[in-house]
């Protein structure tokens, strides 16, 4: 897969990011703020992230989409473990990213790329999302907040 970094002159591709997050208005204030990434397989996109600084020395991972038919193939992952090279290389020391309670492939997977579960923000969905958003058969209600140390990533880099 090659993964780049989006030009100033393309658009995000707006109905993959929204698969991951049903909020475009969300979607396109963190696209203001952010770096979007896009990965193609064979000149066809398969996937998309985007990366928001948020605080000195942290930058947090805002979405993660896959198409569909990449799904189950190792793309998120590699989208993933790009965001972090990145990140390590561009000097962050710490990678955040947020997933719904009921986004448990999502969070298998965050979890085996070495981020670890830190909070709960209770309730975020459903006080910051206008429509009740379901998963896997369960409302997603609370947003489970996971982080991951980029130190041992940036001794890579030196």
């Amino acid at each position: 897969m090659i993964i780049r970094r989006l030009a100033e002159h393309e658009l995000p591709p707006m109905e993959l990011l929204l698969s991951a997050d049903p909020c475009r208005k969300k979607v396109e204030a963190y696209l203001t703020r952010g770096e979007c990434f896009t990965g193609f397989i064979n000149d066809e996109l398969a996937g998309v992230y985007v990366l928001l600084p948020t605080r000195p020395d942290t930058i947090e991972l805002v979405n993660v989409a896959v198409e569909e038919r990449h799904q189950g193939r190792g793309t998120g992952k590699q989208l993933i473990l790009h965001a972090v090279q990145s990140a390590a290389q561009l000097g962050y020391r710490t990678m955040e990213l947020g997933t719904g309670n009921s986004s448990v492939n999502q969070l298998a997977l965050y979890q085996k790329c070495g981020f670890r579960i830190v909070g709960v923000d209770l309730d975020f969905f459903t006080r910051h999302y206008p429509e009740v958003i379901y998963e896997n058969g369960i409302i997603c209600r609370d947003m489970l907040r996971l982080s991951k140390d980029l130190l041992t990533y940036k001794q890579l880099f030196k």
